[in-house]
C-alpha cells in the first residue's frame, strides 16, 4: 500500500474508560460532571470527538447506569462548545472465569448481559456514535474474556444502525476487522464504515509497526479509521497513523501521563496531538466537519 498521509485529522479525546485506572491518578474523571467537564475541556483543546464511558461517582467503578450516562450526554450537550458524542456499547460482555481447574461457574466481575440492555443507554441517548467491539479476546487480566460473539455483534450492530447511530467498530486484532467486513457484507453495518485500531491491549495486536501496517492494509478504502496505542506510545501513534492515513485517540482511557512522573490531563494530551497533527503538516478538524465526513446527524436526547 503506498504512503497517504492524511492532511484532514480528527482528534477523539477517550476521557475515562473502564480501566481499573481510578485511584492511579486524581485526574481520572469518576462522576457524571467530571466526565462531562473533562469532555467539555478536551473539545476545546481541539478534540472534535469525545469518547465516553460513566463510572460510580463514589468508587469510580465502571458502570452501566442509564442515569449517569443521560446526565454526562446531558451536560456535554448543553456545553458552550460543539462536540461529536461517542458512547462506549463495550460493557455488559465481560466474562472472568474461576480457577484453571473449576473455570465455572464465573466469578466477581462478570458483567453479561443481552444486546438490548448493552444498547439501552445508546437508544437512551443517542449518541451521533457508539463503539462496537468487534470480537472475543483475552485481555489483559489472566482469566478476564472480553466477550462479543458472532449472534451478539449481529443483533447490537442491526440494532445501532437502526437508531442511525454510527458504530465505531474497535479492532483489536486483524480477525476482528474481517469480521466488520462480514457486518458490512450482511448489510448490518453501512459501507463506509468507521473502524478505531486498538494497538497494543494485551492481549490482542501489538503496537509494533507492521502489525500496525498489517491492521491498516486490511481497512476497506471506503472506510474512515483512526488509531491509538497505550501507555508510551501514544503520541508515537498520533504521527503513525497520521502517516498511515488516519485519523487518532488520545486520553486517560489509554495512557494516564504526560511525561515522566508527569500524570497527564485529557486536555493537556489533546493539546499535545494537535501539535504533532500541525507541525506534520496536517490540519485538525473540528466537529462539523466529522459530522460531514461521517455522514452523522447531531441528536437530541429522547424526552
Amino acid at each position: 500500500m503506498p504512503l497517504q498521509m492524511n492532511r484532514d485529522v480528527f482528534i477523539t479525546c477517550a476521557v475515562t474508560g473502564s480501566g481499573s485506572t481510578q485511584d492511579r491518578s486524581p485526574h481520572v474523571p469518576r462522576s457524571p460532571a467530571q466526565i462531562a467537564d473533562s469532555a467539555i475541556v478536551a473539545a476545546k483543546a481541539g478534540a472534535a470527538v469525545v469518547h465516553c464511558h460513566v463510572r460510580d461517582p463514589e468508587s469510580g467503578v465502571p458502570s452501566r447506569d442509564l442515569a449517569l450516562y443521560r446526565e454526562v450526554t446531558d451536560r456535554v450537550r448543553s456545553a458552550d462548545v460543539d462536540v461529536v458524542l461517542n458512547l462506549t456499547a463495550g460493557m455488559g460482555g465481560d466474562m472472568v472465569f474461576g480457577g484453571v481447574e473449576t473455570p465455572l461457574p464465573t466469578v466477581a466481575g462478570t458483567d453479561m448481559v443481552g444486546a438490548s440492555e448493552r444498547v439501552a443507554h445508546v437508544a437512551d441517548c443517542l449518541p451521533e456514535i457508539c463503539t462496537l467491539d468487534c470480537g472475543t479476546m483475552n485481555f489483559a487480566e489472566a482469566d478476564y474474556v472480553m466477550t462479543n460473539t458472532p449472534g451478539m455483534l449481529s443483533a447490537m450492530g442491526k440494532m445501532m444502525t437502526d437508531l442511525g447511530v454510527k458504530p465505531e467498530i474497535e479492532a483489536f486484532d486483524t480477525g476482528h476487522l474481517w469480521y466488520a467486513k462480514q457486518l458490512v457484507k450482511d448489510g448490518v453495518l453501512e459501507s463506509n464504515a468507521l473502524v478505531q485500531l486498538c494497538m497494543g491491549v494485551p492481549w490482542g495486536a501489538p503496537d509494533d509497526l507492521n502489525t500496525f501496517m498489517a491492521m491498516v492494509n486490511n481497512v476497506p478504502e471506503d472506510w474512515t479509521f483512526s488509531a491509538f496505542a497505550l501507555g508510551r506510545n501514544q503520541m508515537a501513534y498520533v504521527a503513525a497513523s497520521v502517516l498511515a492515513g488516519g485519523n487518532v485517540r488520545v486520553g486517560l482511557e489509554d495512557n494516564l501521563w504526560l511525561g515522566k512522573g508527569e500524570l497527564a490531563q485529557n486536555w493537556q494530551l489533546v493539546e499535545r496531538a494537535g501539535n504533532i497533527i500541525e507541525n506534520m503538516g496536517a490540519r485538525v478538524i473540528g466537529p462539523a466537519e466529522v459530522r460531514e465526513k461521517l455522514g452523522l446527524v447531531k441528536q437530541a436526547p429522547q424526552s
